[in-house]
């Protein structure tokens, strides 16, 4: 098992029933509470919103977790944006999460330098980036390694109850994938419950929704690094 399981809090502001101004608002809270709770990598998964309305949410979402470093510099939350380099970099956030038929990671990282080299001012993340990859099988996820992406989210391990027709991936399949020398994080039907069973097969941690999202955060991070 890893020595200390990766956590990975993806975001879902719709879960939040409630006007849009409060939905911005409690996801801006949520984010906040997971970055202080000690979660790793927090991604902006924001898909419905438009890119002025996304860029904006990013920048507020980087300057919250930019504070809480400069407050207390052990903790490590980054930001990653869903799928937008270029609301990323605009925003200031610490890399993008790409799918798997998105471009690959090493243009992700071609982009991310050319911004770097001449910055435009739209460009305000010149930094080598975190580049998160979704996977669905153990050959997207060598694909992900070969083109050099900082980890991999590998999906849906387990059966999701919102997504009873889609066919997990399963332990198996899970094992054969993390032979990677990049992090895999399982992700789909994770639960405290069996959240070990990941690990036990090589995973270096957990991404979720609503398993942050639902409970108290600083609860599951606790259990989720017990069982690592």
């Amino acid at each position: 098992m890893p020595e200390s399981c990766l956590l990975y809090y993806i975001t879902d502001r719709m879960a939040f029933a409630a006007d849009e101004p409060t939905r911005r608002r409690r996801l801006l809270d949520e984010i906040s509470e997971a970055a202080r709770a000690g979660v790793d990598y927090i991604q902006l998964r924001e898909k419905d919103l438009p890119t002025r309305e996304l860029e904006s949410l990013a920048r507020e979402a980087a300057r919250i977790l930019q504070q809480l470093r400069t407050e207390n510099p052990a903790l490590r939350a980054a930001l990653l944006i869903n799928s937008r380099t270029d609301v990323a970099l605009a925003a200031g956030a610490d890399g993008v999460h790409l799918r798997s038929d998105d471009l690959s990671p090493q243009e992700g990282r071609a982009i991310w330098e050319k911004c770097g080299g001449d910055t435009p001012a739209a460009c305000v993340s010149p930094r080598a980036p975190l580049i998160g990859v979704s996977c669905h099988s153990p050959d997207e996820v060598k694909r992900a390694e070969a083109n050099r992406a900082s980890f991999a989210v590998f999906a849906p391990v387990f059966e999701k109850k919102d997504a009873p027709n889609s066919q997990p991936a399963g332990l198996t399949q899970l094992r054969e994938a993390c032979k990677v020398k990049i992090p895999i994080l399982a992700l789909g039907g994770v639960t405290l419950e069996n959240a070990k069973s990941c690990m036990e097969v090589g995973a270096a941690g957990i991404a979720a929704i609503r398993l942050f999202q639902e409970n108290d955060i600083k609860t599951v991070t606790r259990i989720l690094r017990h069982h690592s």
